[in-house]
């Protein structure tokens, strides 16, 4: 049976807001090095399916997890897999002095983090997308 994961949406709001005022933390410093947390945070998430900011967010949840509105675990990952590869490549650009490459990316991540705080998944639109046009192709 296929049981669908979920993650309590407050979980993923942290998420979010903890990338989007990282990218904003890095440009008002001027300090490229604060996106390795954000990056570190993803990788994790991919890698050993572990994020840390959720898993101290989780902490501060005042009902049990079930109780509060759920997102799908495979599309966070989904998501996750694109401001992972967002920031790699505003990491790489802005350590190699790429300053346009570095702010292009890291706009799309903070925007596409913002919109999401607000109610719109853009990962989401991207990922329903494809699998529309997956289908298509397969018919």
């Amino acid at each position: 049976m296929n049981h669908l994961q979920t993650i309590p949406r407050p979980l993923v709001r942290t998420n979010q807001w903890f990338i989007l005022l990282s990218v904003v933390a890095s440009w008002v410093s001027g300090q490229v090095w604060i996106l390795v947390i954000p990056f570190i945070v993803g990788l994790s998430s991919l890698v050993f399916n572990i994020n840390p900011v959720m898993k101290v967010a989780r902490l501060f949840l005042t009902d049990h997890p079930s109780r509060y509105v759920q997102e799908d675990k495979d599309q966070q990952q989904f998501n996750q897999w694109i401001a992972t590869i967002l920031l790699t490549i505003a990491l790489i650009s802005g350590f190699l002095g790429a300053m346009t490459i570095y702010f292009v990316s890291s706009i799309f991540v903070a925007t596409a983090s913002f919109i999401a705080i607000l109610g719109f998944c853009i990962g989401c639109f991207i990922r329903y997308q494809w699998n529309q046009y997956r289908f298509k192709r397969s018919q």
